[in-house]
């Protein structure tokens, strides 16, 4: 996996094969003290919308990881988030 703010890509291994992802947003929780990118694979979902999903991220690591988000509160937090982003880009 590759992950680089600086040019808004990121680089997963999905399936065997590297998917190209865009950087839609970052955000800083002060609630989580933690750090979160939003992004795409462009790839559609049954309801007809572009999935979008949200890992956490330590900005300061020597090596950017996105992280798996599995925390109840932390998983809703994000949602609203979700809910907010959707809203602005209407």
């Amino acid at each position: 996996m590759e992950f680089d703010l600086e040019k808004e890509k990121i680089q997963l291994e999905k399936d065997g094969k590297t998917v190209e992802c865009d950087v839609l947003f970052t955000f800083d929780s002060e609630e989580t003290m933690k750090s979160y990118v939003g992004y795409t694979d462009h790839s559609i979902a049954s309801n007809g919308r572009k999935n979008i999903y949200v890992s956490s991220f330590d900005p300061f690591g020597a090596k950017l990881e996105l992280h798996d988000i599995t925390d109840e509160k932390e998983l809703e937090m994000v949602g609203q988030v979700l809910m907010k982003f959707d809203e602005e880009s209407k």
